[in-house]
């Protein structure tokens, strides 16, 4: 399936995407960790989820997130975005520091500046996809911008299917369905837990490369937790965690170079 123009010219970035997206005069790092270490329960029988994350990732990029079983990936997400709180340390999201907010302000900010795809989608069965992706804006109280919706449908290859319900799609039309609901309010960044890890090969790669676009024509910016390497392969850079560390990174690289550096951190791992 083509991707239906969602590719632009180098060049003409600037000149065809709206202010809003480029976030002209914002902090230039969209996520920002600082100390952050998560754990669960106390005293010898307490988890120690992250042990001490550093990180600044710019706007604009690409991240994708990988480690063994219990490396503490989906903890990082959770903590990154704001759904999970550290123990100890600070969060920075689109220069908002968000440790310590209350509960009704992180949903605000969840909202209005945040993106999330999973792996299920989640779309709503009774709700057009028009409904669906416009969804964020009506939580947060604002205006349904219906012709944005549509504009980013066309983008993500379903332009017309707006009257649809999600029943009537594909697996893979299901999560650009909510690609483009990541994308409705401009936010600041987009958290995708393995989006494509319900999908088959060829679907995954039409997926993966409109969240590439997304983040080269629109100036979105990513972080993606994936087990493959195929997924990591379309990002600027890997992190890879290890025992609630970064223990490795690696710039954007081909899959077997991913899978390959994958498989020593796991080979390390066993041998320690």
């Amino acid at each position: 399936m083509a991707l239906h123009g969602l590719r632009r010219r180098r060049g003409r970035a600037d000149e065809d995407t709206p202010a809003g997206e480029r976030h002209a005069g914002a902090p230039a790092a969209a996520v920002e960790l600082r100390g952050v270490r998560r754990s669960y329960g106390r005293g010898a029988s307490a988890v120690h989820a992250l042990r001490g994350i550093d990180l600044s990732l710019p706007r604009g990029s690409f991240t994708a997130v990988m480690g063994p079983s219990g490396s503490g990936k989906s903890t990082f997400l959770q903590c990154a975005a704001g759904l999970d709180l550290p123990t100890e340390g600070s969060v920075r999201l689109g220069g908002t520091e968000i440790t310590g907010m209350d509960e009704d302000r992180l949903t605000e900010l969840r909202r209005s500046r945040l993106g999330f795809v999973f792996q299920a989608f989640n779309l709503l069965p009774a709700l057009t996809v028009e409904q669906n992706v416009t969804l964020p804006m009506r939580l947060a109280g604002s205006r349904t911008d219906r012709a944005r919706a549509a504009d980013l449908l066309a983008r993500v290859g379903l332009d017309g299917m707006g009257a649809r319900r999600p029943a009537e799609l594909s697996g893979g039309q299901q999560q650009r369905v909510a690609i483009a609901r990541a994308m409705i309010t401009r936010p600041d960044v987009v958290f995708a837990d393995e989006p494509t890890g319900a999908l088959d090969t060829t679907t995954a790669a039409e997926v993966l490369g409109l969240l590439r676009d997304a983040v080269d024509s629109l100036g979105a910016t990513i972080v993606m937790v994936t087990h493959d390497p195929a997924a990591a392969a379309h990002a600027d850079q890997v992190l890879f965690l290890a025992e609630g560390r970064i223990a490795d990174r690696l710039p954007r690289s081909p899959a077997p170079t991913v899978a390959a550096r994958m498989t020593t951190l796991t080979a390390r791992g066993a041998a320690a």
